[in-house]
């Protein structure tokens, strides 16, 4: 078992399927968790659920909010965030001739430009302890593209090339900085892919299956602990051997 007894984790996009998995990890090993969304009944299932777990509806969305939230985590937390993790993220799909403007401002705003943020806020809270860890939830699309997802693509690449830079410019203070990119998952979204297109799917994918969200909860884990002081500025990919680095 993994200790994370006393670390002081903000866990966003805590509804989702991977959020919960990764809340769940995160739980059963003993950290202090803050866990954010928008969704009010799902947020207050996690509150019934986790009875030791801060429950916050916040949108990310709303840059001008995001450091005074980071502050009112700061203070639940008694001044110590030790992890972010940046999980919340969205899709609007369409191609490219196609795409609104809407649809790629907002999923590069949600994406890539709050977790900019969120990192920002929590960063100067880290340095004052001259600790901590930043965990950004990217995706295979930032690496591979896909048809359909310029924005989603271009939000999940930004992320990586951004975490590189932050991950060498605090390094120096104790603040690692990492991303773990998760190929085809389980979730509501792939049980609605017809079976022929999922065999497509699968047979381009070494393990011949999609992941499980826990696959990606289990690298969270291992990031969120001290097994994982010495790396910085690195991509985890959890793919099953879709894309090989």
């Amino acid at each position: 078992m993994i200790d994370l007894q006393n670390k002081s984790i903000i866990l966003t996009g805590a509804t989702g399927g991977i959020g919960g998995a990764i809340l769940q990890q995160l739980y059963n090993n003993g950290a202090k968790i803050i866990a954010t969304g928008t969704n009010e009944e799902k947020l207050s299932n996690i509150k019934e659920k986790y009875k030791n777990v801060t429950v916050k509806k916040f949108d990310i969305l709303d840059h001008s909010s995001i450091e005074s939230f980071v502050d009112d985590c700061s203070e639940i937390f008694q001044n110590k965030i030790d992890i972010l993790i940046n999980n919340a993220g969205i899709t609007k799909d369409n191609l490219t001739i196609r795409m609104k403007e809407e649809e790629w401002n907002k999923v590069i705003n949600i994406n890539l430009s709050s977790s900019f943020f969120m990192c920002k806020s929590v960063i100067k809270k880290m340095l004052k302890n001259k600790e901590g860890k930043i965990i950004n939830i990217t995706s295979v699309v930032g690496h591979t593209g896909n048809l359909g997802q310029a924005n989603y693509a271009a939000s999940k690449a930004g992320l990586i090339g951004m975490s590189k830079s932050m991950a060498l410019e605090y390094g120096k203070k104790n603040i690692k900085i990492n991303c773990i990119s998760p190929g085809f998952i389980k979730s509501e979204m792939t049980d609605k892919i017809s079976e022929n297109f999922k065999k497509i799917l699968q047979d381009k994918i070494s393990l011949e299956r999609f992941g499980d969200p826990n696959d990606v909860a289990n690298a969270v884990l291992f990031l969120s602990s001290g097994l994982s002081d010495y790396i910085t500025g690195e991509t985890i990919h959890v793919n099953g051997g879709m894309y090989f680095s």
